[in-house]
């Protein structure tokens, strides 16, 4: 079962809507992975480290809005920071889906 978590919880993430502006293959990383830029707006060009190679391409991801967490503390990976965390779903054969709005939105957009 699933940890429990009460509204407070839930407020304190940052969830905005990005759009992918760069995307980079990562041959660093440990697993297969992309580097990404993600523009957020009145956040600004926020980078991170996805480990979505499996379902995507570097030229298709660029353009696309996805659903990210912008409050998580960086992280350092292979010497390139990840500074937003993308949202997606894992499949039953472990690929990660992204999530993304089915309309454009404006970048930096909260979700709620």
């Amino acid at each position: 079962m699933t940890k429990q978590i009460n509204i407070t919880d839930f407020d304190n993430l940052d969830i905005r809507i990005g759009q992918i502006i760069k995307a980079e293959v990562f041959p660093e990383a440990r697993n297969p992975s992309y580097k990404l830029w993600v523009d957020l707006g009145i956040l600004g060009i926020k980078k991170s480290s996805a480990q979505i190679t499996q379902l995507y391409n570097t030229d298709e991801l660029v353009g696309k809005y996805i659903v990210t967490i912008a409050n998580l503390p960086p992280r350092n990976i292979a010497g390139f920071t990840s500074e937003i965390l993308v949202l997606g779903v894992v499949s039953d054969n472990g690929d990660c889906v992204l999530l993304m709005p089915d309309r454009a939105v404006q970048p930096g957009q909260k979700v709620s």
